[in-house]
């Protein structure tokens, strides 16, 4: 073999070894479940730390001014819900449903016949969501396992949607392909939410994290974006009026289900198309 055969034979060697390297700090050690189901039947998904390039560029589809493209690094892998709290939990939880999609909802003819138990819960603020989370990591069993639950940050949520994906959602930019992924805009949806894990699920295996219910994130908004060089583990602004919501509802166009769509609410508001998922720490 001439020199030139062995230096890239070399560089192929270690090029394949850089990428096996990055896959392997990406899984889950042996010891690590990838999927966690606590007590009361809720599934979370192991979601690897590493960082990702957060926002959109100015080129994309259905941009707005507040997605300011930005570095960003996960320090810690976390576990998420593999789908939108359901009914049923919140119910378990809350010892109420506050959804408008239910029997004795506002909305309840449009689900007649319906087994409205794995729906996303609608209706709830971002107060509801918090509460539920302490409630949840109160629970006796959930106590003694130290396991405890909270909502993801902003950052957190759009890596986890994303899923590696640098594209419109996290299947790629076709809008043809939207539908498999997500319940959105009033026709496909039929003017309503579904049951979770219909459509399939991103590449770190979690569900509807485009369309059915917007999603409550932990932070405070903040149109600006904009940071200098890599931002490690961002929680948002310490004060603020609005909280974080993320991935589109079911009434929503396919450009607000992107990875990177931003919009906002009060956190008392209680929205017939806000639900929200959970951060389990462990």
């Amino acid at each position: 073999m001439d020199y030139q055969s062995l230096i890239i034979c070399w560089l192929t060697t270690t090029m394949i070894s850089a990428l096996h390297a990055e896959w392997a700090q990406a899984q889950p050690q042996d010891s690590t479940p990838k999927t966690v189901t606590n007590s009361i039947g809720m599934r979370f998904v192991y979601i690897p730390a590493r960082e990702f390039q957060m926002g959109s560029p100015q080129s994309e589809r259905g941009r707005r001014e507040n997605e300011h493209q930005h570095r960003v690094k996960i320090t810690k892998p976390f576990y998420l819900g593999m789908f939108e709290v359901t009914q049923a939990e919140y119910l378990k939880i809350m010892d109420e449903n506050p959804s408008k999609f239910s029997p004795d909802g506002p909305r309840g003819e449009s689900v007649v016949g319906i087994d409205t138990i794995r729906l996303p819960v609608d209706s709830v603020s971002w107060d509801n969501a918090v509460e539920f989370c302490r409630h949840l990591s109160n629970l006796p069993v959930e106590s003694k396992s130290k396991r405890s639950y909270r909502l993801p940050t902003e950052a957190e949520w759009e890596y986890a949607c994303r899923a590696g994906s640098s594209k419109l959602w996290s299947h790629g930019d076709e809008i043809d392909d939207l539908k498999s992924f997500a319940w959105y805009g009033s026709r496909i949806a039929e003017g309503r939410t579904h049951q979770v894990g219909e459509k399939e699920p991103n590449h770190f295996g979690l569900h509807d994290m485009h369309g059915n219910v917007w999603e409550w994130c932990h932070d405070w908004y903040t149109d600006d974006l904009k940071h200098g060089g890599t931002v490690v583990d961002p929680q948002g602004p310490k004060s603020g009026e609005l909280r974080v919501i993320r991935g589109g509802g079911w009434a929503s166009g396919p450009a607000r289900c992107r990875n990177a769509a931003r919009s906002h609410d009060p956190p008392s508001v209680h929205d017939e198309d806000l639900g929200f998922r959970v951060v389990l720490i462990q």
